[in-house]
């Protein structure tokens, strides 16, 4: 009996080690969401609607990743600067890569609404964890941030076709400035 406790008390610590490194990478995706997003709107000149609810979606990113960090700080923990310094570095690999590019705001448009995507399946995972574990009140975060994720996805999904199609008008005008 004595073993089934300990292996009890040793799958619930490897459970929430895991769970704890699922937050940790949570915020760490938002600090790397918040910066992609912030170069991408930056530059945008000629996709006034796409910069707006980019800005938008910067404000509820900046939300999630401080929602977040208090339920890493709520369980005992704290986030993690090595992942939150790579995420960011990976965004700006990633804005780099495409301010060279001649289509960067089509190009911008494809690898955000791909990151939405990476967002909505880790939040997913995290309610499935927070149920497990028994978080409810992260549980009840992660469902407040889930939709906001879906929506950005949602956005990108209808209107990037029209970017694109702003994009080639623009890139036949003489001196227009289309990609961004």
């Amino acid at each position: 009996m004595a073993m089934e406790a300990s292996s009890t008390t040793m799958d619930r610590e490897v459970m929430e080690s895991h769970y704890m490194d699922w937050l940790r990478d949570a915020h760490a995706m938002e600090q790397q969401a918040e910066s992609m997003l912030t170069a991408m709107a930056a530059r945008i000149e000629n996709y006034p609607d796409l910069k707006r609810r980019i800005e938008q979606h910067i404000d509820e990113t900046r939300e999630q990743a401080r929602l977040i960090a208090e339920c890493i700080q709520r369980r005992g923990g704290d986030t993690s600067m090595i992942k939150d310094l790579t995420g960011k570095a990976m965004a700006g690999m990633q804005g780099m890569a495409n301010m060279f590019a001649s289509d960067e705001i089509v190009k911008g448009g494809m690898l955000s609404y791909a990151f939405e995507h990476f967002e909505i399946a880790s939040y997913s995972n995290l309610i499935e964890a927070a149920r497990m574990v028994g978080d409810r009140e992260t549980l009840a975060i992660c469902e407040r941030i889930l939709p906001q994720e879906q929506a950005m996805a949602d956005y990108l999904q209808h209107n990037m076709a029209g970017v694109s199609r702003r994009f080639l008008e623009l890139a036949q005008q003489p001196g227009a400035k289309a990609k961004v």
